[in-house]
């Protein structure tokens, strides 16, 4: 048995559909293939949780599956360093020119986690200032009991998009700060006056700025919000989306601050496997040839229209939309009625996250999309009318 049902919390039944979920809603799968899954029971839907948004060309995507299977052919792991590590490096340094050095991993959390102890051994400094989710490790847990009180007593918050926290926190106690971690969209696009004091604050006090591209990475752009906005950071995280699926996730930036790996220790057994470096390797290849983050922000624009109208027409069930085009969802009145909507919707063939985020791919077509809508609309529309 596995405590909770599944080992990834935004997976069970009760994030999903909220507590009263029902038996005949799908909870597992067996297949994915483009937009599509389908449950243990065999029936299909058209789902835009994408794997929660690791999935940016589609489940299954042939050209990325290929280089997986060559990979799988290939031995998966050996003793040495595989030659698809350094050329993937290569690879990403290329799109991504700030990225001068990398180190893998496998997941968002430890690569976040990796960025954090990269920039205390870089400055000495033991605080470090975060602005929203950075994954469960311990050093980002300010509230959990279960963390030890000294570390929780290392880490802050740094309010989304306000400038003036930002002057505030840096100069009363930069001498202290090691990093400011912030994922730089947060259900809506960032201020440009809000992106530059991040980078004039952390480079007059000394502070390591990290980027956490985990989900905007290779969506906003290739180099995600970094590129889309024009501010470099001195370390950034992406995952996700890098592999479109396969578990990797990398720390990169500037070889000065890299450098300072020496003076630490970061490493992990399975971060060079054979199968998701190749996978990334492919994924990015698609990636820039097929511009697909310009494709995603198409798509996104038409879901995003679309929910704005349903928003509008519904103000009783509807407070807001959230996000940005790749990445939206609908704000709910309460959580009754977002439970509901997501259990309707499922009955009607469609997954549609209830909270953050719902994410597009190169899979979903414009027929997708209106048809999601159109379901969508029929569900407000029936709780509009019983309620």
């Amino acid at each position: 048995m596995i405590p909770g049902f599944s080992s990834t919390g935004s997976k069970r039944p009760d994030a999903l559909y909220g507590p009263e979920w029902d038996p005949d809603l799908p909870v597992r799968m067996i297949r994915s293939s483009g937009c599509r899954v389908w449950d243990e029971e065999g029936r299909e839907y058209v789902d835009f949780i994408m794997g929660l948004g690791a999935v940016a060309l589609g489940y299954g995507h042939p050209t990325v599956n290929q280089a997986a299977i060559e990979a799988i052919a290939a031995g998966v792991v050996g003793p040495f360093a595989p030659m698809h590590e350094e050329r993937l490096a290569t690879d990403l340094a290329h799109a991504i020119p700030w990225l001068e050095s990398v180190r893998f991993l496998k997941t968002g959390a430890e690569a976040v986690a990796a960025a954090v102890r990269i920039a205390r051994a870089h400055t000495g400094r033991e605080v470090v200032l975060g602005c929203g989710y950075h994954g469960w490790l311990d050093w980002c847990q300010a509230s959990d009991s279960a963390v030890p009180a000294g570390t929780r007593a290392s880490f802050g918050t740094l309010r989304y998009d306000d400038p003036e926290d930002v002057r505030r926190q840096c100069r009363s106690a930069g001498d202290r700060i090691a990093a400011i971690v912030v994922e730089p969209v947060i259900e809506r696009e960032p201020s440009q006056e809000w992106l530059d004091t991040l980078r004039s604050e952390t480079e007059r006090a000394g502070i390591v700025l990290i980027f956490d591209e985990i989900k905007t990475g290779f969506r906003l752009a290739i180099g995600g919000a970094g590129e889309r906005y024009g501010v470099r950071p001195d370390l950034a995280v992406f995952g996700k989306a890098l592999a479109n699926g396969f578990p990797l996730a990398l720390v990169g930036g500037r070889s000065d601050f890299m450098s300072s790996l020496a003076r630490t220790w970061i490493s992990s057994t399975l971060a060079t496997e054979l199968v998701a470096l190749a996978a990334a390797r492919a994924t990015l290849e698609v990636m820039v040839t097929q511009r697909v983050p310009e494709a995603l922000h198409r798509s996104g624009q038409s879901l995003l229209a679309g929910l704005n109208a349903l928003a509008e027409r519904h103000p009783a069930l509807i407070t807001a939309v959230r996000g940005v085009p790749v990445m939206c969802h609908l704000e709910f009145r309460d959580e009754q009625i977002s439970a509901a909507v997501a259990r309707e919707a499922a009955r009607r063939k469609l997954i549609f996250k209830r909270t953050g985020y719902n994410f597009v791919s190169l899979s979903h077509g414009p027929g997708d999309i209106t048809w999601s809508l159109t379901v969508l609309a029929e569900v407000l529309e029936g709780l509009r009318s019983s309620g």
